[in-house]
């Protein structure tokens, strides 16, 4: 992911601060979710100046390995009237992949898991990314949150690192992403990560989301991948 960063860098002019500002924005969600593994303010300076894990990525850069659990019913539309009447359908599902090595992909800045992924959730669900209100991604690293919203088609390709600094992806923002804290401040329960990522959109669409209540929000997506892309999941789901 430091290759990528770099890479996104030098192909699009993305600032060290921009890749920091996503990890400021996770932090800030986390803050309103009580059930968030960090409860800590930090700045795009904490960000930069953080003990150095891969240049240009520090610690604080980088998403924790935590424990925790996820839960969710899946049943028949027509049952789940029998148990709440703010039920929240799957109407969008893709998976794809793609090599596992690095240097066997054209382009090492396009996660095309999850362009293809996005494009099979979108085709099913009959709708366009500009319809998506909120959405969780899988932001292992600060520049996965930004490969992600690029590759699924919130943003043009390098502009995902001006999104985060222009606060375009944050609570109040236009398209807000990872309302939860992220992988980043939430935590990443890896085999619980996506169900995580799934209760988060439930949440918002049922209007339960407390403090970091997205307004209106009708229509979310998850995102989550495996091996640095080799693998990628997407959902969207809708408010009945």
């Amino acid at each position: 992911y430091a290759m990528i960063a770099r890479r996104h860098m030098y192909e699009y002019g993305t600032t060290r601060e921009q890749i920091a500002q996503v990890a400021v924005k996770n932090h800030e969600n986390g803050l309103l979710n009580p059930n968030a593994q960090f409860h800590r303010k930090i700045t795009v300076d904490d960000v930069i100046n953080a003990t150095p894990v891969s240049e240009p990525l520090t610690l604080l850069d980088s998403s924790p390995i935590s424990d925790g659990a996820a839960a969710l019913i899946l049943c028949p539309l027509e049952k789940a009237k029998d148990y709440t009447d703010k039920i929240v359908k799957i109407i969008g599902s893709g998976q794809a992949s793609d090599s596992l090595a690095l240097h066997g992909r054209e382009d090492i800045c396009t996660f095309q898991s999850t362009v293809e992924a996005a494009e099979m959730a979108y085709k099913q669900a009959k709708i366009k990314p500009k319809d998506i209100d909120v959405a969780e991604v899988h932001d292992c690293f600060t520049i996965a949150e930004i490969l992600a919203i690029e590759d699924l088609g919130f943003f043009k390709k390098g502009e995902g690192g001006k999104a985060a600094e222009e606060g375009v992806t944050a609570l109040d923002g236009d398209k807000p992403i990872n309302t939860s804290g992220g992988l980043k401040a939430k935590g990443h329960p890896v085999g619980a990560t996506g169900v995580a990522q799934v209760v988060e959109i439930v949440k918002q669409l049922r209007g339960e989301a407390d403090k970091r209540q997205v307004k209106d929000a009708r229509i979310g997506l998850t995102h989550n991948i495996g091996g640095s892309g080799a693998s990628c999941v997407v959902h969207i789901m809708e408010a009945v």
